[in-house]
C-alpha cells in the first residue's frame, strides 16, 4: 500500500522537473511564446518552420554596425543564390537542404565567439555542384549574417540592404 501512494508523487515530480528542464515548451502543446508548434505568432501555419525556430526570428535585416573585425560584403554583391537564401531566411523558409537552420558551432572561431546555438547555417547552392558545395550563410540570433564561399575558412559580414 505504501508504494502505491508514492507513485503519483514521483510521477508529478518527474513532470515538474521535465517542465523546468525544457522550459515547458512542447509538453503542453505550446511553445514558450504561447503559440502551438508549427504555427507563427499570428497563428497561421508556416510549413516546416515553427514560431520559435531561428529562421522565423530572422525576419528583419540587421542594419547595425559590423559586430566583428571581418571584412564586409554588400548584400547586392552576393551571388544571386546567396541573395535568394537571404530572402528565405527572412521569410522563415522553406529551405532546400535538411541541414539548413542547424546550429553552426563556430569551431574555427572565425566569427565572434558566442554561446552554442547562437549561430545557424544555411546552404548557398553552387551551380554545377552535385552536393551542397562550399558556400554558406551563417546567421546570428542577433540578426547579423556572414557569408563564406570557402566552407568556413573565411567569412565576410553581410552589410544588408545595400
Amino acid at each position: 500500500m505504501r508504494n502505491r501512494s508514492i507513485l503519483p508523487l514521483l510521477l508529478t515530480t518527474l513532470v515538474v522537473l521535465a517542465m523546468v528542464a525544457f522550459g515547458g515548451a512542447g509538453l503542453l502543446g505550446h511553445q514558450a511564446d504561447g503559440t502551438t508548434p508549427g504555427t507563427a505568432s499570428s497563428g497561421t501555419a508556416t510549413p516546416g518552420v515553427t514560431a520559435t525556430s531561428p529562421a522565423a526570428k530572422q525576419s528583419a535585416p540587421h542594419r547595425g554596425t559590423n559586430p566583428s573585425s571581418l571584412p564586409e560584403i554588400r548584400e547586392s554583391s552576393l551571388p544571386a543564390e546567396g541573395r535568394r537564401v537571404l530572402e528565405l531566411i527572412r521569410a522563415g523558409g522553406p529551405f532546400q537542404y535538411g541541414q539548413d537552420g542547424q546550429v553552426f558551432g563556430n569551431l574555427e572561431r572565425v566569427l565572434p565567439v558566442r554561446d552554442r546555438g547562437y549561430y545557424r547555417e544555411y546552404t548557398v547552392p553552387t551551380p554545377g555542384e552535385s552536393d551542397r558545395g562550399a558556400r554558406r550563410i551563417v546567421a546570428g540570433s542577433g540578426g547579423e549574417m556572414y557569408y563564406t564561399g570557402d566552407h568556413y575558412a573565411t567569412f565576410k559580414y553581410i552589410a544588408e540592404g545595400n
